[in-house]
Order: structure tokens, then C-alpha cells, then sequence
């Protein structure tokens, strides 16, 4: 699928027993599995891949987003130091 191979798959992560699967939810066919000796160790590791960026955007604020608006504060606070210094 063209968009997979641009953006790259999307993954989407899930446990059957003992066994973790993946699979693109694009339906591009790019899919797998992996055996792990307990079923809690797969659901584990099903629920900490299964996550998307943007499910914590509120949270965390993208670096790059935040860049100009820090370079604003530290040009403004570099000038504020240079005349109170005069």
C-alpha cells in the first residue's frame, strides 16, 4: 500500500493467550506474531506497544511545537538582562 510505504505501517498490537499479534490497520497485509511464556507477559507488552502519540498529546507538548516559543522567551529574557544591566 502507498501509504504505508510513505508513512510507514501502522501498527496495532493485541494478545491471544500466550501469543502477542500485530498487524497494520491500514490492511496493507504487513502482520506478525510473537510467542512469550506467560499470557500476562504478552498483554503486557500488547498494551505498551498498542499506544499512539497523539494519545498523549494533551500531556506532553511536542518538542518542535514548543521551539519558537522558547526561543521568544529566551530572546526576551537575554534582553531583559541587558538593560537592566546598563
Amino acid at each position: 500500500m502507498l501509504t504505508c510505504q510513505i508513512f510507514g505501517h501502522d501498527f496495532r498490537f493485541a494478545a491471544e493467550g500466550t501469543t502477542m499479534r500485530w498487524w497494520c490497520a491500514r490492511e496493507c497485509g504487513a502482520a506478525g506474531s510473537k510467542e512469550y511464556s506467560t499470557a500476562s507477559e504478552a498483554r503486557r507488552y500488547a498494551r505498551a506497544f498498542d499506544k499512539k502519540d497523539t494519545d498523549d498529546l494533551g500531556r506532553r507538548a511536542p518538542l518542535v511545537g514548543l521551539f519558537p516559543l522558547r526561543m521568544i522567551r529566551a530572546m526576551q529574557k537575554r534582553a531583559g538582562r541587558t538593560r537592566a544591566g546598563r
